[in-house]
């Protein structure tokens, strides 16, 4: 009986089976050709568009000298750096998607002449981010858009509010922290009366001043938890939540101080220095760290109660393709 004689093991004759295709290693932006030029094109456009609206940042930075929005200079950083984790290859863009950007832009400027008009440095503010867009747009079409753009977006966070805006939040959050907190002591056995912004603890005054509104930790967090949502990697539901309950988490930890200044007030009296400077100076030091533990605790319920779930290919008995099963 005849053997059939092996096949020879000849690496040449199967260069698909034997031999890996090694792709060449990607190489940063500023060394691969192909995306140097767009980005200097992106960069300078970047560049000239911000010298154009020099004006609008000097009057913008003027703003974040107050304790309000003292933030806003880190925005543009966070940004660049976001905008740097979230980096795609820029690639072909139809002539389309330029036009639209061209369109967007030139919209942009149109609103920002409407404003010198009518003098309105609000309209003015808010004029830098469809223009903004619009030059991304212009070099890298949408597909710039959808990794670029959320860093865009989040460059809201470094304008002011509008004046009447900022009032009105003021004074409702004012309103707000003064009932709340009155409640909170009356919960806890103290005799507290609340009188506009003004809470009698026992014969003791805690004014509720515009310091004391939260409106800065307000914003401070907001942009804190929008940030958080673009970093982490966790279910689009879990970061929904997230983003609802920074305004909560913000008031609360706000009547959290006011309940414990109140508390001290009625404990060694306001005119103890100790007790001045731990209220009004060192106390804002704790807010962020404590809204922070709130949201760390939000995340490890969330992780507890939202398990993402996952799945494995379970191949049965009787047949012989694959069935893919949820397991947790």
């Amino acid at each position: 009986m005849s053997q059939i004689p092996p096949i020879p093991k000849d690496p040449s004759r199967f260069p698909q089976a034997t031999r890996p295709v090694v792709k060449p290693p990607s190489l940063p932006p500023w060394q691969d050709a192909e995306q140097r030029t767009p980005l200097l094109i992106l960069i300078g456009l970047v560049l000239l568009l911000v010298l154009a609206y020099l004006d609008m940042f000097a009057l913008t930075s003027a703003a974040w000298n107050e304790a309000l929005y003292s933030h806003g200079w880190i925005v543009p950083v966070f940004a660049v750096v976001l905008m740097w984790m979230r980096y795609e290859p820029i690639g072909p863009v139809p002539a389309s998607e330029r036009w639209i950007g061209l369109a967007l832009l030139a919209f942009a400027l149109s609103l920002r002449l409407v404003a010198a008009y009518v003098t309105m440095n609000p309209l003015d503010r808010i004029s830098f981010l469809p223009a903004i867009f619009g030059v991304f747009m212009l070099v890298g079409g949408f597909n710039i858009i959808r990794w670029a753009g959320p860093a865009l977006g989040f460059l809201i966070f470094m304008f002011p509010l509008p004046t009447k805006l900022e009032q009105t939040v003021l004074v409702r959050l004012q309103t707000l922290a003064s009932i709340c907190s009155t409640f909170v002591l009356q919960t806890l056995g103290l005799a507290a009366f609340r009188s506009g912004n003004v809470i009698s603890i026992s014969g003791q005054e805690l004014l509720i001043a515009d310091a004391c509104s939260g409106l800065r930790m307000l914003t401070i967090f907001c942009a804190l938890a929008v940030a958080m949502v673009f970093l982490i990697e966790r279910p689009w539901w879990d970061k929904f939540i997230i983003l609802l309950s920074a305004v909560p988490i913000a008031l609360i930890v706000n009547i959290i101080r006011i309940s414990l200044t109140g508390i001290l007030y009625w404990l060694v009296g306001p005119d103890n220095k100790f007790v001045h400077h731990l209220a009004h100076d060192w106390a804002g030091y704790f807010m962020m760290p404590l809204a922070l533990g709130i949201l760390w605790v939000e995340l490890q319920i969330l992780e507890r109660i939202t398990t993402p779930i996952e799945t494995a290919q379970l191949k049965p008995f009787t047949q012989g393709r694959g069935a893919t099963v949820p397991v947790r």
